[in-house]
């Protein structure tokens, strides 16, 4: 089976990519960045490419649209004239809620806040308004944050604190969040190439369990061999240091703060439920332990 991939030298792509070919499928990288034709012989594009939330908030607002929405309607059109089966778009969670009261599943009316969000939500409108042809399949993919061996992100910004002995000062935000390690992302998607039987529509991807950010604390130690420190810090007191950092451009800020600190659970029942599964193959902390340690190893 021959897979199209956009975004194929990022992190997911070159772990997907590498992934499926061990699975005999072939992988080839589609570049957007000019004209392009499809392999007449692929049986699915992965739409992986996209501009990516800029935490620090730089980024200017039309771009997010450029790439994340124009783009998409652009390659899902082609894949509607081709002969190509399956078309899987990673959109986010973030498309459809900024913040999370309970669990977030498919059914959540979408409400994003941000640029990014907004731009993956109009890319997931329009497929939802085509008709499929007779044979086809889309899929709207809403991974949470992803992570694995040589991601580096707040994960990694996390493990420094830990390894260098520094004490975790957010300890008073008491929270639960979701998390996808590479290692179930790759699962799920091979097995929806491979189910044909797998309707079209919105997917979670999540892994099983939600782990809270002290817990990931703890995580980081067991994985660096370092004791972690936690502090109860007024979380009031922080929440004023994060305003701060949002005025004087400092690492802290109040998005940065959130992303640590608030609860944000997804469930992936829907996904478990298409292919008849009870649990993915990776548990939660299972996921980022291999992750953190990656970090120690570089």
């Amino acid at each position: 089976m021959n897979i199209l991939i956009t975004g194929i030298s990022g992190f997911v792509g070159q772990n997907l990519s590498e992934y499926l070919e061990k699975q005999n499928f072939v992988a080839l990288g589609l570049s957007l960045r000019s004209s392009y034709v499809f392999n007449i012989d692929a049986d699915a594009i992965i739409h992986l490419a996209g501009k990516a939330h800029d935490t620090a908030n730089t980024s200017a607002e039309e771009e997010y649209f450029k790439v994340n929405r124009d783009l998409t309607i652009q390659l899902f059109d082609e894949f509607l004239d081709s002969n190509i089966k399956d078309f899987i778009y990673f959109s986010s969670v973030k498309a459809t809620a900024d913040t999370v009261d309970g669990i977030l599943d498919e059914g959540h009316v979408s409400d994003p806040k941000t640029s990014y969000g907004k731009s993956k939500l109009l890319a997931e409108e329009y497929l939802l308004s085509k008709t499929l042809p007779e044979g086809k399949r889309f899929f709207i993919i809403r991974p949470c944050m992803i992570h694995g061996p040589g991601n580096k992100g707040n994960l990694n910004l996390l493990y420094k604190v830990v390894e260098k002995g520094v004490p975790w000062p957010l300890a008073a935000f008491d929270n639960k969040r979701s998390f996808l390690s590479i290692d179930n992302l790759n699962f799920l998607i091979h097995e929806i190439l491979k189910n044909k039987d797998i309707p079209s529509g919105i997917y979670n991807f999540a892994d099983d369990e939600s782990i809270s950010t002290n817990d990931l604390i703890e995580i980081i130690g067991k994985a660096s061999g370092r004791k972690s420190k936690l502090w109860r810090l007024p979380s009031g007191m922080i929440s004023s240091a994060a305003k701060l950092g949002d005025a004087l451009k400092l690492p802290l800020n109040s998005e940065r703060l959130k992303k640590l600190t608030e609860s944000y659970q997804v469930s992936n029942e829907k996904i478990k439920n298409a292919l008849h599964i009870k649990k993915l193959p990776v548990s939660a902390e299972e996921g980022l332990f291999k992750t953190i340690k990656s970090f120690k190893n570089t």
